[in-house]
């Protein structure tokens, strides 16, 4: 189905009634002059009615121009006034991300370093039980070793009874 817009629907109304009025002087029995007269009232009508359809049409359309204006800005208003809210919250979510990546990389680097200093650490633990360790290793050695050259010269000492 075809929608009628206004402007449509006001130039049929316009010339709807600019026939009908014309088609009855021209019907009803009138002497010349007479329905010259009449026509030219009928025309002068019509020329104001139009031109007071016409004055309406443009001052309702200045209104809703303004309306649709008005609205069009407010509606920019907002739109830039929640921009700005987004803007600054993923502007603060930004530096708030920053910050905790920088605390964790100082704490990875400490941790880090922790670790070496104490992997240093346990090496040189590593090192001297390592080294008192072969020490008690080569004291146990030297021991037996000298208990076994005491017991050979034990025995060399000794004649054999048999």
């Amino acid at each position: 189905m075809a929608e009628i817009n206004t402007k449509d629907f006001l130039i049929g109304t316009l010339i709807g009634g600019i026939v009908g009025a014309s088609a009855a002087l021209l019907t009803a029995p009138k002497a010349g002059k007479e329905l010259r007269t009449d026509l030219t009232d009928g025309a002068q009508s019509a020329k104001e009615r139009t031109s007071n359809y016409a004055n309406n049409a443009y001052q309702k359309g200045n209104e809703w121009a303004s309306y649709a204006k008005e609205k069009s800005n407010n509606i920019a208003q907002t739109v830039t006034d929640q921009s700005n809210q987004i803007y600054g919250r993923v502007k603060e979510a930004a530096g708030t991300l920053k910050k905790e990546a920088e605390d964790t990389q100082k704490t990875a680097e400490e941790l880090a370093q922790d670790l070496a200093n104490d992997m240093k650490e346990s090496g040189e633990e590593i090192d001297q039980t390592v080294q008192s360790e072969v020490k008690d290793i080569q004291q146990s050695i030297e021991e037996e070793a000298e208990q076994s050259l005491k017991g050979t010269e034990e025995n060399k000492e000794e004649p054999n009874r048999y």
